[in-house]
């Protein structure tokens, strides 16, 4: 498959896309895992060789980045290396729903970085950063609420990454940010249709968001498209400004991912009949997952940022 470059960021033709769909599903699917694992990888050796400076890692991407995956196996990779590694996720430290002020209209902006409890991250990472013990927060998606997690111990020879959209805002990680290797990932690579159009990658996560909501957050797919310019309003007030500090970039796109959503994304479209009448989901649908060739997502390997979406 080839894929030009426009301004560093790539574009593949959803024809190529659709022709190794046809022809050869399976090694589609493995050249897609295979770009991304080497990306992992490099970010990997990096982290390694700054560990006795810099022994924690931050990572941070927008929302639907695929941020989860990475960070788990990033830890894999820094294990292939010689190195423990401990994941944490920043979004165990929000506050609970009841605790969040409310905007003007009612609503809780999930996007503000006044969302984590900054105070207790810090303890944390102090603690940890001295190879001392804590016990983790546990975030509830579904209730809003929070309960005691897991009890961790730092090793000396043990990473820590902690991944969340707001990990590489100075305002939270704090001085943590002095001695982190800073890692930035989300979805660059972008799709060409037939009459040149680009599907942006943030309709790609709007589309992992879309799946991943529905099953694992207790909200459908309307909810997920209403929360939507909200989403990419946070994006670019609190996680864009401070891509600048990552160290290096991980893509996190897949080339056939857009192949198992056409399956997907029908499915969910058919249980919602007034998104018909929705320009942002008609605006998925005619040129890229409607012009897909269908991919079954049992053929998704183990372990896939993609399986973060779909289980």
């Amino acid at each position: 498959m080839t894929a030009r470059s426009e301004k560093q960021v790539k574009i593949i033709p959803l024809d190529e896309i659709n022709q190794m769909a046809r022809e050869c599903p399976e090694q589609l699917i493995a050249d897609s895992e295979r770009e991304y694992e080497k990306s992992v990888a490099s970010a990997a050796r990096i982290a390694a060789d700054r560990f006795s400076n810099k022994p924690i890692i931050l990572l941070s991407g927008p929302s639907g980045s695929g941020k989860t995956t990475t960070a788990h196996n990033l830890s894999a990779e820094l294990k292939r290396l010689g190195l423990k590694a401990l994941v944490i996720s920043m979004d165990d430290y929000f506050l609970p729903n009841a605790l969040i002020p409310k905007e003007p209209d009612g609503s809780i902006d999930y996007e503000k970085p006044e969302r984590v409890d900054t105070e207790l991250l810090r303890e944390h990472l102090d603690i940890l950063s001295g190879c001392g013990t804590v016990t983790l927060p546990k975030f509830d998606f579904t209730t809003g609420t929070r309960s005691a997690g897991e009890t961790i111990t730092k090793d000396p020879d043990c990473a820590v990454i902690i991944e969340g959209i707001h990990a590489l805002n100075p305002e939270l990680a704090g001085k943590c940010k002095d001695i982190a290797t800073c890692l930035y990932v989300s979805v660059r690579t972008r799709i060409s249709s037939k009459t040149g159009e680009l599907l942006h990658p943030s309709k790609i996560r709007l589309m992992r968001r879309m799946s991943r909501d529905r099953l694992f957050r207790g909200r459908d797919i309307l909810g997920t498209i209403e929360l939507f310019g909200s989403v990419q309003r946070g994006e670019n007030l609190y996680i864009m400004p401070h891509k600048g500090y990552s160290d290096y970039d991980i893509d996190t796109f897949f080339a056939y991912e857009i192949c198992i959503y056409r399956r997907i994304i029908e499915e969910l479209g058919g249980k919602h009949g007034e998104l018909s009448d929705d320009g942002l989901f008609r605006g998925l649908l005619p040129e890229f997952v409607a012009d897909a060739v269908p991919l079954s997502a049992s053929l998704i390997p183990e372990g896939s940022v993609i399986r973060e979406f779909v289980g």
